[in-house]
């Protein structure tokens, strides 16, 4: 009992990562990226690329990808009165033209406050949000107006959501590499990066060996990058997010599972989703779309996942902790396979999160 306390307190999933480690730009090419192999049996590592993942897929495997599309989802605008600057980052629809959102400077914004908003070339813009309500954690309420709908401007008036460590400004090509290649319903404020790495050709040689590929939508918010700050995992409350299974794959995914097949996560929100839906229908997969805010960590089971593609995460994040509850299903050692295979990541100069490189776990 009490190694199980000791496990699950928020400090153990920390590590120490050199600055110059995060990744501030993505590779050249997307499937360039390297790869860190780990066997779940044995705890060994291999060092590829990610053009070579092929090769340990087979035929009859299940790949599930996460098509959700990230929106330009970060605004600049003024406030009514004093013109004093302020960000804006979408986070979540409530209804048409009407968000929750992180707004910065905030907190001086009070309920009523009237903000204006301009493109990217600094045009003026009819486009306007009142602040309708704050909640605790100091998200604002806003309702647009100028615009039947603030998606539909958003190509215009809105930049890339680029994760808070990433220093630099955004350019135009993170349009185009925060996004994955088979992205389709826009609702991701940021991008499921596990995804980033593949290319159209990759999975072109993916099906060619066989492979049955299909995709579930999991749109990523903003929670995915917050730290736990409990001191234990038991007492944190985790985000929820908007997803969608469709029957088709559903059932591609359930005839694989009947006849012992392989089915490959590709990214944690795709093993979110899925996982969340097993758990709710006895570990059987049914179309459905709802909200999910399961929390996975050690030590925890699967239902639907074989095979995991993620990408490096931040320190005490609930991302780490999934993939230490995957990396020893049903039992605590996970944590110390993950921050092992981390630490020799280190060591070879991988390079980390949102731009970085990636891991399969077998």
């Amino acid at each position: 009992m009490n190694q199980y306390i000791f496990l699950v307190r928020t400090v153990d999933f920390d590590y120490s990562l050199p600055p110059e480690l995060v990744a501030q730009s993505p590779v050249p090419q997307r499937d360039q990226a390297r790869l860190l192999v780990l066997s779940r049996a044995d705890g060994r590592t291999a060092h590829r690329a990610f053009h070579q993942l092929p090769e340990y897929l087979s035929a009859g495997d299940v790949l599930v990808l996460n098509n959700s599309r990230v929106i330009p989802a970060r605004l600049h605008g003024t406030k009514a009165g004093s013109g004093g600057q302020v960000e804006v980052l979408l986070l979540e629809e409530n209804a048409v033209n009407d968000w929750w959102v992180m707004l910065r400077p905030g907190k001086r914004v009070r309920a009523g406050s009237m903000l204006f908003f301009s493109n990217r070339n600094c045009h003026p813009a009819e486009v306007s949000g009142r602040v309708v309500e704050k909640n605790p954690e100091g998200h604002c309420r806003l309702q647009f107006s100028g615009t039947t709908n603030i998606t539909e401007v958003l190509p215009s008036l809105g930049e890339v959501p680029l994760p808070p460590y990433i220093s630099r400004e955004t350019t135009a090509d993170d349009r185009e590499r925060y996004q994955t290649v088979y992205a389709q319903p826009p609702g991701s404020v940021a991008a499921p990066t596990a995804g980033l790495h593949f290319t159209g050709t990759l999975l072109e040689e993916i099906r060619a060996r066989g492979v049955q590929v299909c995709f579930l939508t999991l749109h990523v918010g903003m929670g995915t990058f917050a730290p736990v700050k409990t001191e234990t995992l038991e007492a944190h409350v985790m985000h929820e997010e908007r997803f969608e299974i469709s029957a088709a794959t559903v059932e591609t995914i359930n005839e694989a599972k009947e006849a012992h097949r392989r089915v490959i996560a590709v990214g944690t929100t795709s093993l979110r989703a899925l996982e969340s839906v097993a758990a709710a229908n006895g570990g059987r997969l049914v179309e459905c779309c709802g909200r999910t805010d399961i929390f996975i960590h050690p030590p925890c089971t699967f239902s639907v996942a074989d095979t995991l593609i993620t990408n490096f995460h931040l320190p005490r994040s609930t991302l780490l902790m999934l993939v230490s509850a995957f990396a020893a299903p049903g039992q605590t050692r996970g944590r110390e396979l993950i921050l092992s295979a981390y630490a020799e990541a280190i060591r070879e100069r991988y390079r980390f999160y949102s731009y970085g490189d990636a891991m399969l776990i077998l």
